[in-house]
């Protein structure tokens, strides 16, 4: 009897093991498809905003055009070459209005999916609104001091009073 019991646990203990490298092999093929759609996300993104960019005008003075955009504007311009918040597409001005209201906390993707009305449940949307977060970012109208949180950045005065490290303490 004891024979039995010890080649059933044996059975038992090899079944666990081959299930264990199956479930290993199924977590990284699901963490690869999972980037491969973040990419694909993204890139979607980028080819919007391209396609959007290719269809304004091109300014030869390297200024941003301060007119009323025609259809849908996709494009974010950077910081410096616009005054005001207003001069962002809706969605990015919504994004804006709820990194205000998310202080110092900061503002998640999921919490901003849901902020535009988008389903915080689909991990497309949500890439999606962290592309645009992102590109905010990029352009100077948001910061991402913590990984995953992005918050307004800090006004010219407080930025120099952060660099503490610069010679002579100020300007």
């Amino acid at each position: 009897m004891r024979a039995v019991l010890e080649t059933r646990q044996k059975a038992a203990a090899a079944q666990v093991k081959q299930l264990e490298a199956e479930l290993e092999r199924v977590r990284a093929a699901l963490a690869d498809a999972e980037e491969v759609h973040r990419r694909r996300v993204i890139g979607l993104e980028q080819y919007l905003e391209a396609l959007a960019e290719g269809d304004a005008p091109s300014d030869v003075s390297g200024e941003v055009s301060r007119g009323k955009p025609v259809g849908p504007r996709r494009a974010v311009p950077h910081r410096r070459h616009a005054s005001e918040v207003k001069e962002l597409s809706p969605d990015y001005q919504t994004l804006m209005a709820a990194a205000v209201d998310a202080g110092d906390g900061g503002l998640g993707a999921r919490r901003a999916a849901v902020v535009l009305g988008w389903d915080s449940g689909s991990a497309s949307r949500v890439e999606g609104v962290r592309a645009r977060l992102k590109r905010l970012v990029e352009r100077g109208w948001l910061v991402e001091a913590k990984p995953g949180r992005f918050t307004l950045p800090l006004p010219v005065s407080e930025q120099d009073a952060a660099g503490a490290g610069r010679p002579g303490g100020g300007s």
